[in-house]
């Protein structure tokens, strides 16, 4: 079992985002007798895939509700509907940087044609 502090230092989060992530009910510690949190080891990699669909931009309540698929791996059909939705959100947001990526490429190449012309 893993105090908070080594979580925290273990994922790169802060303390008080582990604290918000229990508020939110996506992380559920077991306490000692005197009120401290302890984690199971597999928290370190639940927390990482928290940052992760934090990053994607998924919702503290996006991310409670899929919460169970997570852990039990058996999403309900409302669950799936959900996965799909932001699978489909995020690979649209992967050609928008794709396309992105590709004029900024272009600008470079022809500023760098433009300098080496002009050199």
């Amino acid at each position: 079992m893993l105090k908070i502090g080594e979580v925290a230092r273990r994922t790169g989060v802060s303390v008080r985002a582990l604290r918000y992530y229990e508020e939110q009910g996506l992380l559920t510690p077991d306490r000692t007798p005197s009120g401290q949190r302890r984690y199971p080891e597999e928290t370190v990699e639940v927390v990482l895939l928290f940052q992760r669909f934090y990053a994607a931009g998924l919702s503290s309540r996006a991310i409670a509700a899929l919460l169970p698929c997570v852990n039990k791996g058996h999403p309900s059909t409302p669950q799936r509907h959900m996965l799909r939705t932001e699978r489909d959100r995020l690979a649209a947001r992967v050609e928008e940087m794709a396309d992105t990526l590709h004029r900024l490429d272009q600008l470079i190449t022809d500023a760098d044609r433009r300098a080496g012309a002009a050199a």
